[in-house]
């Protein structure tokens, strides 16, 4: 499959839960963390494009995805610092 393609279907599964909302609470649950993925996945993304000039590079996959996105920014600039000073 085209990566445009499942990222659109994702995308549009994503606003459906959004905008309807989830009628028990383990689909709520995994919605906001799938959610809570794919925004922590954007971070990294961003983080890669602006260090790219100054050597920043963190590996964008399940984990690191999961630490920026459930930590948030802290957790993003804990990732750059970990690839940065200890890897």
């Amino acid at each position: 499959m085209e990566p445009i393609f499942v990222i659109s279907i994702l995308g549009v599964l994503i606003l459906i839960l959004l905008f309807t909302g989830a009628q028990f609470k383990p689909a709520r649950f995994v919605g906001q963390a799938a959610i809570k993925l794919v925004i922590g996945a954007l971070l990294l993304f961003f983080l890669n494009a602006a260090g790219n000039r100054y050597g920043i590079h963190v590996p964008i996959n399940f984990a690191t995805s999961a630490v920026s996105g459930f930590l948030g920014i802290p957790g993003l600039f804990a990732l750059a610092a970990i690839q940065h000073w200890v890897i």
